[in-house]
């Protein structure tokens, strides 16, 4: 007997990946992914909070004027601070009605052997990197499945979280830890319409990143890098909003690897 197959079915992707009527929530400030993906977000027709941290504070005024005001509000939050986070996504609900997507970008980094590293700086990095993307992906969960609509998340790790980088001991932890925080919180979440991935890149063209690799160290690591280069912004962005559109309801716990193929070198 032969099996009839139906090849009208179709999803009903948007291949334009618009997001309009949606509203995403960025950390990181004015960090270089979190703009880049401020930008993308709002050219796709979605309005954007931006969780930023008190230290930028003098720009943020700037950054809001660039994206557009309308399109844009700033929210001052310590996504380490599970105070500061639950007060900054309720503002941010209250601001616009409603939430939708959420992007996990802030992020920090100090290389130090691992001998050497200080439990504050330990803490930090921890603080920043796991337990900053665990509160906000909580506290906007909580906003959404109470919403009944669903929604996405997506976390920024790190090709540091698959391969051992020298001087990475914290970072790697964080990350690593944000990859299996991420699995867990998508099979928990998703039979209630929320998926949640990661994205991974290599060193991204940053102010953090430039800093981190700069000179000499940075040259020998592009050269392991078969493509030969770091990332760009606007390249981790597009991974980004693809994880946000209808064109990734069927993907939730994977992870995307950005690295110009690091890993598999």
């Amino acid at each position: 007997m032969s099996i009839q197959y139906d090849m009208s079915l179709r999803h009903g992707v948007d291949f334009d990946f618009r997001l309009d009527g949606k509203v995403a929530v960025v950390t990181g400030g004015l960090g270089g992914i979190a703009m880049a993906t401020n930008a993308a977000l709002i050219a796709k027709g979605a309005r954007v909070a931006i969780l930023y941290p008190s230290f930028e504070e003098p720009r943020v005024q700037a950054a809001i004027e660039e994206l557009g005001a309308n399109n844009a509000k700033a929210f001052p939050c310590d996504v380490a601070n599970e105070a500061d986070v639950e007060k900054a996504i309720a503002a941010a609900h209250e601001r616009f009605g409603g939430l939708h997507l959420l992007v996990n970008a802030a992020g920090c980094i100090t290389l130090t052997p691992a001998e050497n590293i200080g439990y504050d700086e330990w803490q930090r990095q921890i603080g920043v990197n796991l337990t900053g993307p665990f509160l906000c992906s909580k506290h906007f969960a909580r906003v959404v499945l109470a919403s009944g609509h669903g929604g996405k998340i997506v976390n920024i790790a790190s090709q540091a979280a698959t391969v051992a980088i020298d001087q990475h001991c914290a970072y790697t932890s964080a990350k690593a830890g944000l990859i299996g925080m991420t699995k867990v919180l998508a099979k928990e979440w998703a039979p209630r319409g929320i998926t949640v991935n990661t994205v991974s890149p290599t060193v991204v063209l940053t102010p953090m990143g430039a800093a981190a690799w700069e000179g000499e160290k940075g040259e020998n690591m592009k050269k392991l890098i078969p493509v030969g280069r770091f990332a760009y912004t606007d390249e981790i962005a597009a991974a980004i909003l693809f994880l946000l559109s209808n064109g990734a309801d069927m993907i939730t716990g994977a992870d995307i690897m950005i690295d110009g193929g690091y890993t598999i070198a």
